[in-house]
């Protein structure tokens, strides 16, 4: 397995500290990485979730920017535990404030109706460019791309419209992204859900950007995170080919708002996202999240 791959999976790979509480490790890449830390919080969960109940829905909210250098402490409360659902609450804290919390409901399989919305209609993966071979040649002239381009190392993302993190031309707010880990994966159900999570903080907040010119905007627009929900539909493995549409419906309010539909190769919806974020102006009122680490720095 390459090394980044194992790097991230052995950060996902949250330490037992007591009952209920874990530790997470952190990338030393100078900022914590917001997939991450959802993906650690439902590692976390589903260490106190009984195997026959499967994760269908987790809703996060982004409460203060992490510290790389120490670990972060994830307090799992059992809220519920019923005959087809159990519900779990996760705080992520560090230096005694939670910077982080997440409530996520688990579902025993059921039977039921079945619908899905069609895949969008574009070009398999084996016909796109890596995003790591662009990121790799404009890393020779811009050195500091190489902070969030490594995890590609590890995750295979490939652009159907090319738009990448630094470009600078306008575009309409959606993007299609196929996404899967370069090696193959155990087939633990745990390991697939945290690196779906972990995936679906990739580039996807700055879909709001796109119509605005968004690295033109970089230096006069403070953007962070603020929330973060997952829906799981159906089966999956993280590493075969998933295909992320995303697009933004609407930005207002210095928010903007993005939602994402994750397909399998077969055409099938396996799994929804939905993010706000602060895309606030420079200047504007008080900035009470200056702390917080911008989507490009991701």
């Amino acid at each position: 397995m390459n090394p980044v791959l194992q790097e991230i999976l052995n950060i996902l790979n949250v330490e037992t500290i007591e009952q209920n509480l874990y530790r997470g490790q952190n990338h030393n890449s100078e900022h914590v990485f917001g997939g991450q830390v959802l993906a650690q919080a439902l590692a976390s969960a589903y260490r106190t979730v009984e195997a026959p109940h499967q994760l269908h829905s987790m809703h996060a909210y982004f409460l203060r920017a992490g510290d790389w250098q120490v670990p972060i402490l994830y307090e799992v409360d059992r809220i519920r535990d019923g005959r087809s659902f159990s519900t779990r609450r996760v705080a992520a804290i560090q230096h005694g404030r939670a910077i982080f919390t997440l409530a996520c409901s688990w579902q025993k399989h059921e039977e039921g109706q079945t619908h899905s919305q069609p895949m969008p209609d574009v070009p398999p993966p084996e016909s796109l460019r890596s995003d790591l071979e662009a990121y790799k040649a404009m890393a020779l002239e811009r050195p500091e791309i190489a902070r969030f381009a490594f995890r590609f190392e590890a995750i295979d993302s490939r652009q159907v419209e090319r738009i990448l993190m630094t470009d600078t031309e306008e575009h309409p707010p959606f993007k299609h992204t196929w996404l899967k880990t370069r090696n193959a994966l155990p087939d633990n159900p745990e390991i697939h859900i945290a690196l779906l999570a972990y995936m679906s903080d990739l580039d996807f907040m700055s879909t709001a950007m796109l119509p605005h010119g968004r690295n033109t905007m970089r230096d006069t627009i403070r953007g962070a995170s603020l929330d973060h929900s997952l829906w799981f539909h159906r089966p999956f493995r993280a590493d075969e080919w998933l295909l992320f549409a995303k697009e933004s419906p609407n930005a207002s309010g210095a928010r903007g708002f993005v939602r994402g539909h994750f397909f399998n190769r077969q055409g099938d919806l396996v799994a929804t996202a939905a993010q706000e974020a602060l895309i606030r102006p420079i200047g504007n009122a008080r900035d009470t999240l200056l702390d917080k680490t911008s989507e490009f720095e991701r």
